[in-house]
């Protein structure tokens, strides 16, 4: 199993293309974890931002596309996908593993995830929302958050996505390719 994982691409049309691209080619599903389309009223928008190409490519996408829905995510976006942004959260299982996608906002604290991985029985907790990468267990549960794929707030400024595949987790920088961070289920 495949999976490609991303968060907050804000419209920018390069930041999916280039995951699916690079990172997500022969993947059984994607997860998204918010913030689609619009760039929010605090963020920049680069030249690539162009939201209504975006939802043209993700509604033609070959792969499924699982969307939780951000905080920028308005109904009115929500609307043109024809697949359901999921709020607030998306439940998936997976080949066994059961994974939470949602976008952070409402659950941002390390105890409110923590809880609501242990409701749910999750192995994997995909958030976004912080534009930063986070990697680690706690418990039995992994949690991950991609960092933002247009908009980065890394102190490197790296754009990043997510893969797993073969029971292993990996943040890619985006531009280079390179691993920045892995861990094994």
């Amino acid at each position: 199993m495949k999976l490609g994982i991303i968060s907050d691409t804000h419209g920018h049309l390069n930041a999916w293309t280039d995951a699916c691209n690079k990172f997500f080619q022969g993947a059984d599903m994607i997860l998204h974890a918010g913030d689609v389309l619009y760039h929010g009223p605090r963020n920049p928008r680069k030249a690539d931002y162009d939201p209504a190409e975006l939802v043209k490519v993700i509604n033609s996408c070959p792969v499924p596309v699982i969307i939780a829905k951000g905080n920028c995510d308005s109904d009115v976006d929500a609307s043109c996908f024809e697949v359901p942004i999921q709020a607030p959260y998306a439940y998936v299982v997976a080949e066994g593993l059961r994974i939470i996608i949602t976008h952070g906002d409402a659950v941002m604290t390390d105890a409110e995830k923590d809880a609501m991985a242990a409701h749910l029985k999750a192995d994997l907790f995909i958030s976004g929302h912080i534009h930063t990468t986070v990697l680690e267990k706690r418990g039995k549960t992994v949690f991950l958050n991609p960092g933002s794929a247009a908009l980065s707030k890394r102190e490197d400024g790296k754009e990043t996505c997510a893969v797993l595949e073969d029971g292993v987790i990996r943040i890619f920088d985006l531009a280079t390719g390179d691993v920045l961070s892995s861990l094994t289920l």
